[in-house]
């Protein structure tokens, strides 16, 4: 039923971030989205992710807060960072900071499997509802609480990984479980306290050489709350 509720939104909102990604080919290196990413963000229901009190909001193509000062990200943020990972069929994306789970629903859209972690315990059990309500459950979509800078090694490598949150260098981990040829994408900048939302941050990619070698390139500003450890969420 969610699917086919507000429609007419999501393809409006699906136009508008068509719009931005050609502003910004120059910087992202992406002309348009691939069809799968066009295909899941039309499909996805952002509105079944968002607060109650937000729902006249849901299909504004800006970020909204959360619970636990966390945010559901712009939907232009999701779909060029779904794109720059290169989400597919058959793809193995590990996602850190699930957060409402709308990034990670997009990500199962498109036909990758997605591992996916939070590091707010009430977060993570509320996505896990949210996302196996809608069909996107294991093991499509599977999800624990943790460290997201630790990663998931005994499910790695991954063909792509996915930061939603902010750190000032990559986390080593995550480049040693990133399998090679793969991207990781993610906004590098200061950890700024949260419910702040500073410019300083650059969304990055990530791409690892057949050397294990690390090639970085720096996109676009943006603003995403920090990536921090388990425990410090207040």
């Amino acid at each position: 039923m969610a699917f086919s509720q507000r429609r007419g939104e999501r393809e409006a909102l699906l136009a508008e971030i068509e719009g931005d990604v050609r502003e910004t080919a120059r910087q992202t290196g992406l002309s348009r989205l691939p069809d799968v990413v066009r295909t899941a963000i039309a499909r996805v229901p952002r509105h079944c992710f968002v607060r109650p009190s937000d729902d006249a909001h849901a299909y504004e193509n800006r970020a909204l807060p959360i619970d636990h000062g966390q945010t559901i990200s712009q939907p232009y943020i999701v779909a060029v960072m779904t794109a720059l990972c290169g989400a597919g069929p058959g793809k193995r994306i590990l996602e850190i900071g699930t957060g409402c789970g709308y990034q990670a629903a997009v990500l199962a859209e498109t036909g990758a499997v997605v591992y996916s972690i939070e590091v707010v315990p009430p977060l993570a059990r509320s996505a896990a509802q949210t996302l196996e309500a809608l069909g996107y459950g294991s093991p499509d979509v599977v999800l624990r609480e943790g460290d997201g800078r630790q990663g998931w090694p005994e499910a790695a490598p991954f063909d792509a990984i996915l930061v939603a949150a902010a750190a000032e260098r990559m986390p080593s981990a995550l480049g040693e479980q990133l399998a090679v040829g793969g991207t990781l994408v993610f906004p590098m900048g200061p950890a700024y306290p949260r419910r702040s939302f500073p410019s300083g941050q650059t969304l990055c990619a990530v791409d690892k050489q057949s050397d294990g070698s690390f090639r970085t390139r720096k996109l676009i500003p943006v603003a995403f709350v920090p990536l921090v450890a388990p425990g410090r969420i207040s």
